[in-house]
C-alpha cells in the first residue's frame, strides 16, 4: 500500500532501505516502546524484517518525510489482523517525536485501509510509561477500553503493562484492578 499526505509518503519497505532503517530505529528509547523490535537493532534485523512477505490485508509501511530531495525515513506504521480486527502499531525516530508525524501517518493508513480493506475494528495499545502514544491513539479516534494487559517487549526482555484502546469501546470494568483500570 502506498499513501501520500502533504508531508509524508507511506510505502512498503524494500531491502535497499535496510541501512537507513537500522539508523532510524537504532535507539533504545524507540525499541523499548514497542513489543517486537529488538535492542540492539542490527542491519541483519532490518534485512530480516524487510525480507518478510507483504500481506495485502496487513499494510506495513515505512514512513518518509517528503523533502525537495531524497525522502527521509522517519518511522513506520502497520495494521496487523487478529481475532479482534486489526491492531495498529507504529514507531518514529526520536528526532521526529512531537511533530505530528505519528498521528498524520497512522490517520492516513487507517483511512486508506478502511476504504480498500473494509476494516471492521481497529485496536491498539501503549506501554504505561509511554503516555505520548496514548495521546496519538486518542487523536486517531481510539478510546481507552479501561483495560490493561501484560505484553512482552523484546527490547526490554520482559512483560510490561499495556493500556488498551479501541474504536469500539466495551463497557468499562466494574472494579478497577491491575488488569482492569477505570476508563479514562
Amino acid at each position: 500500500m502506498f499513501v501520500r499526505t502533504d508531508r509524508l509518503l507511506l510505502r512498503p519497505g524494500w531491502i535497499e532501505d535496510a541501512p537507513e532503517l537500522t539508523r532510524a530505529v537504532g535507539d533504545q528509547a524507540i525499541a523499548r516502546n514497542t513489543a517486537r523490535i529488538p535492542w540492539p537493532y542490527t542491519l541483519a534485523d532490518a534485512e530480516a524484517y524487510l525480507s518478510l512477505p507483504q500481506d495485502p490485508h496487513a499494510p506495513n509501511c515505512l514512513v518518509f518525510a517528503r523533502t525537495s530531495g531524497k525522502p527521509r525515513l522517519v518511522g513506520a506504521v502497520a495494521l496487523s489482523p487478529d481475532e479482534d480486527g486489526h491492531e495498529l502499531g507504529y514507531w518514529f525516530a526520536r528526532p521526529y517525536w512531537g511533530l505530528g508525524y505519528a498521528t498524520e501517518a497512522a490517520s492516513a493508513l487507517l483511512r486508506a485501509a478502511r476504504e480498500s480493506l473494509r476494516l471492521r475494528h481497529i485496536h491498539s495499545g501503549h506501554f504505561v510509561d509511554n503516555p505520548a502514544s496514548g495521546r496519538v491513539l486518542r487523536k486517531l479516534g481510539l478510546r481507552p477500553t479501561g483495560r490493561s494487559v501484560r505484553r512482552h517487549s523484546v527490547a526490554r526482555g520482559g512483560e510490561v503493562d499495556c493500556l488498551l484502546y479501541s474504536d469500539a469501546v466495551e463497557a468499562p470494568c466494574e472494579e478497577p484492578t491491575m488488569r482492569c483500570l477505570e476508563a479514562a
